[in-house]
């Protein structure tokens, strides 16, 4: 029982990846030490930007993507997950170089809301920019409306929440990227969102459900439930 390894290729960014980890112990049937699963991470923060990347302004992420699976797939993990959503735009490049599979949060997170909001339309999305311009979340969510901020607060306020001085990869998990993303959810409600992701790990780190009137779906959340529970990854 609990014989599975798991990997997380992380580094993306390192509170993130710290937070992934404290999800898949919690959603761990657990009463010892010795009932969770053995976890590998490799924290690899000297990954490019994907966000750079993907808008032509940076270095590739892919090789050192890559570098890192291969550590995982070194110390035979069973599964492994990524925590950062802009990352899954270069999933399936990853996964071409290592045999174990890599859990696609956008597949997880779909199946999701398919089984746990079947009369949802129309769902907010808050996420960095790179991922919004991957169109990832309209290939996967073809059936809903997705509703994006509008440029202004997505630039002023989604990703000054996120990249800002004072903001969630300089360490501040309160005060000014807080209300800066319950502004931006607002504007989503205001358009008619049913329900709202939190499409880039660091937003979850800031925003809960609590702060909001309508479910806020963090897909690291379904991730890591699904990485623990799902037999078909479970050793023999």
């Amino acid at each position: 029982m609990n014989d599975k390894i798991i990997g997380i290729l992380g580094g993306m960014g390192p509170e993130a990846t710290a937070e992934c980890y404290m999800k898949i112990i919690r959603a761990t049937n657990a009463s010892k030490d010795q009932e969770h699963y053995r976890v590998i991470i490799d924290s690899n923060a000297k990954i490019p930007d994907r966000t750079e990347a993907i808008s032509g302004k940076g270095e590739n992420p892919v090789p050192e993507m890559v570098h890192a699976a291969k550590n995982l797939e070194k110390l035979d993990v069973d599964v492994a997950c990524i925590p950062c959503m802009t990352a899954h735009y270069f999933i399936e490049e990853v996964q071409k170089s290592v045999s174990f599979p890599l859990l696609n949060a956008f597949l997880e997170l779909k199946k999701f809301i398919q089984n746990h909001y079947p009369t949802v339309q129309k769902i907010g999305v808050l996420a960095t920019t790179g991922t919004l311009e991957t169109g990832l979340f309209q290939k996967y969510f073809d059936h809903l409306e997705v509703i994006a901020p509008t440029p202004y607060t997505q630039n002023e306020k989604v990703m000054q929440a996120i990249y800002g001085e004072n903001g969630i990869k300089s360490g501040n998990t309160d005060g000014e990227p807080l209300q800066l993303l319950k502004d931006a959810s607002q504007e989503l409600l205001d358009n008619g969102a049913e329900l709202i992701i939190s499409g880039c790990t660091e937003i979850g780190l800031v925003l809960k459900p609590y702060h909001l009137p309508v479910p806020l779906i963090d897909p690291m959340e379904v991730v890591a439930n699904v990485v623990v529970k799902e037999t078909v990854y479970q050793k023999s």
